[in-house]
């Protein structure tokens, strides 16, 4: 018993000392992050190789990441379900265009509508509080730090605020974009309802590949979801009022119980947390869960139906496993098709919801 136990810790930890290896390799990164000189990752196919820096702000605007910090910190101890938010609104922006806050654009009249106007973007909150810092950053140094960077900085410092210490390194120095389309973010943004291969597919696109996959889809730790998005899966799976087979049974009936009304009509506006074990914590909950059937979305669901994606979701079961490539993936996404200056198209907004 003891020697299978031991067999079984051992497999887990080489396998993910290779895919962290193999990650790092892809992403250029080495060990001297601290010392502010190293470039960002590079795609293992360099066609978005980041000028991105640590601390690219430490003579212009020495005190900006502080400032996001603080605000940020303030906003999440006041309402720690913000952690999410902030979360959701960067990986949204990221998946369309590359991290360049066109996500924060607002519709122009006469024009075609921006990224906030799409479907999958309806729901979001958190635009205030990058408003609110953007505001502060303006008067303390006026043109130079991009709401592309606030709001990188903002989803780390949101998500690490519980643990008082950053999760991950945040590298710095992009620039804004000029372009928002709604008809853009329908197309490009995951899917709750996709299955593997197109979400395997999204995520190389952006040169994302499935470690990266797993350990972001870890991000629903976190955060809340209206029964309306994945209803279908309790109530009439296969169009015959059935639900989804792959979904633990138990679990199919509390979240009837909490989605359905006194009608067993389903309620599209109630709310869930995305992770039974707690809707707060970010940890390895998420993974937990899902190896129990008990992922909310089809979408996580079918990590499963990998064998190589469900493996890995068995080693993200620990949580300082989870952390750590989560960290890292979080770097690699953040760098997908960033402007920086001198880039084509690129600007630094004085405000984050109009183009200069």
């Amino acid at each position: 018993m003891a020697k299978n136990q031991a067999r079984f810790i051992f497999s887990h930890v080489l396998f993910l000392a290779v895919i962290l290896y193999v990650d790092g390799k892809r992403d250029g990164h080495s060990n001297g992050h601290k010392n502010g000189h190293n470039n960002g990752p590079t795609t293992r196919k360099g066609r978005w190789e980041s000028k991105l820096k640590m601390n690219f702000y430490h003579k212009t605007c020495p005190e900006a990441e502080d400032i996001v910090n603080e605000i940020v910190s303030k906003k999440v101890k006041a309402n720690p379900s913000l952690a999410a938010k902030l979360l959701r609104v960067h990986y949204h922006d990221c998946f369309v265009r590359g991290c360049d806050a066109s996500l924060l654009l607002d519709s122009v009249a006469g024009k075609d509508a921006s990224e906030k106007e799409a479907r999958p973007n309806l729901s979001l909150i958190g635009f205030d509080i990058i408003d609110e810092i953007k505001s502060v950053l303006e008067k303390r140094c006026p043109k130079v730090v991009s709401c592309a960077d606030i709001l990188t900085l903002a989803a780390r410092d949101a998500v690490s605020y519980q643990y008082g210490r950053p999760l991950w390194n945040v590298f710095t120095g992009r620039v804004d974009g000029r372009v928002s389309l709604a008809t853009e973010a329908t197309r490009d943004l995951p899917s709750a309802g996709a299955n593997f291969t197109v979400l395997q597919k999204l995520f190389a696109e952006s040169d994302l590949n499935v470690v990266d996959l797993v350990a972001l889809s870890g991000a629903h730790t976190i955060g809340t979801a209206r029964c309306g998005v994945f209803g279908r899966r309790l109530l009439n799976f296969t169009g015959k009022g059935d639900s989804d087979p792959s979904l633990n049974p138990s679990y199919a009936t509390l979240l009837k119980s909490k989605c359905t009304d006194k009608s067993q009509r389903l309620n599209s506006s109630a709310v869930v947390g995305m992770d039974p074990t707690g809707a707060l914590s970010f940890d390895s909950g998420y993974f937990i869960s899902l190896l129990q059937h008990k992922g909310l979305f089809t979408s996580d669901a079918t990590l499963l139906t990998d064998p190589s994606a469900a493996h890995i979701a068995s080693v993200f079961q620990n949580s300082g496993s989870f952390l750590a490539q989560f960290g890292r993936s979080m770097i690699k996404m953040s760098s997908i098709k960033v402007l920086t200056l001198g880039d084509e198209g690129g600007e630094i907004r004085r405000n984050c919801r109009v183009i200069n």
